[in-house]
C-alpha cells in the first residue's frame, strides 16, 4: 500500500518548467482537440504507469514527473482507475486516490496550468509489484474505453460546461474518503472518474452522460445498505 519513508514535509513541489517548456509526455495533451486526439489514448497511459513498475517502490512524484505538471487529465485518469483495480481493497488506498482526484480537479476548475499537490501526498509510495497488478487488471477496461470512444456531444465536454465535469470528479475525489467502508463505492466513484476524464480527452459528452448515471449509483449504495440492515 502507499506509505510514506520521509521526513514530514509541508512544502510543495519543486518549481515547475515554464509555460513553454514541452511536458513530459507531449503524446497524450490534457486536452486535445478531436482531429488531434492520440489513439487509444487509455491503454498508453496505462503502459505508462505498468512501465514504472519494474521499481521497487513508485512515490506518487515519480509518476508525476512521468506525466508532467500540465497534464491534468493523465494525472487525474491514473488514481481513478486504479480505484476500478483489486488495488481499492487496500486500506486507506481510495482515501488517497480520493484526495488525489479532488485535489487535482480543484486545480483544474481554477484554472490553473501547473499541478501542485503537497510534498506529504507525493511522496507517497507504492510497491512496484501492487501497482503492475493494478496496471495488468485494468487493460481490458482501457482497450474497452478506447474502442468506444469517439467525439459525440461535444458541448458537454468543452468550454464553459467542461467545468461541470471537474467539478463532478471533485466532489467523487471528495467523497470516495468518507466511503472508505462502504463496498464496491470507491471503484463505482473511480470509474465514474474515469469516464469523465475519458469523455474529456476525446470530446465524448456519451462519457459524461454515463458517468452521471453511475454516480447516482454510487450515491444510492449507502442507502441501501442501510436499508438493507434495518430489514
Amino acid at each position: 500500500m502507499f506509505r510514506n519513508d520521509s521526513p514530514k514535509d509541508t512544502q510543495a513541489i519543486s518549481p515547475a518548467p515554464s509555460p513553454g517548456d514541452p511536458v513530459a509526455n507531449p503524446g497524450i495533451p490534457d486536452a486535445a482537440p478531436p482531429e488531434t486526439a492520440p489513439h487509444r489514448p487509455v491503454r498508453r497511459i496505462v503502459e505508462q504507469i505498468d512501465a514504472l513498475s519494474g521499481a521497487e517502490r513508485v512515490s506518487l512524484d515519480r509518476i508525476i514527473q512521468t506525466f508532467g505538471r500540465t497534464s491534468f487529465l493523465p494525472m487525474m485518469l491514473v488514481p481513478a482507475l486504479l480505484l476500478v483495480s483489486p488495488l481499492s481493497g487496500i486500506p486507506l488506498f481510495s482515501t488517497f486516490c480520493g484526495l488525489c482526484i479532488f485535489l487535482i480537479a480543484v486545480q483544474r476548475v481554477a484554472q490553473r496550468d501547473r499541478l501542485w499537490l503537497p510534498r506529504w501526498l507525493t511522496r507517497r509510495d507504492i510497491s512496484g509489484a501492487a501497482l503492475h497488478k493494478g496496471a495488468v487488471a485494468v487493460r481490458r477496461t482501457a482497450d474497452w474505453l478506447d474502442r468506444h470512444s469517439r467525439p459525440r456531444f461535444g458541448v458537454l465536454v468543452t468550454p464553459p460546461f467542461n467545468v461541470v465535469c471537474f467539478l463532478l470528479c471533485a466532489l467523487a475525489g471528495l467523497t470516495i474518503p468518507f466511503l472508505e467502508l462502504v463496498p464496491f463505492s470507491s471503484s463505482i466513484l473511480g470509474l465514474m472518474v474515469t469516464l469523465i476524464v475519458v469523455g474529456l480527452l476525446v470530446r465524448d459528452g456519451i462519457y459524461v452522460i454515463a458517468a452521471i448515471a453511475l454516480g447516482t449509483l454510487a450515491a444510492s449504495v449507502p442507502f441501501l445498505l442501510v436499508a438493507k440492515v434495518v430489514e
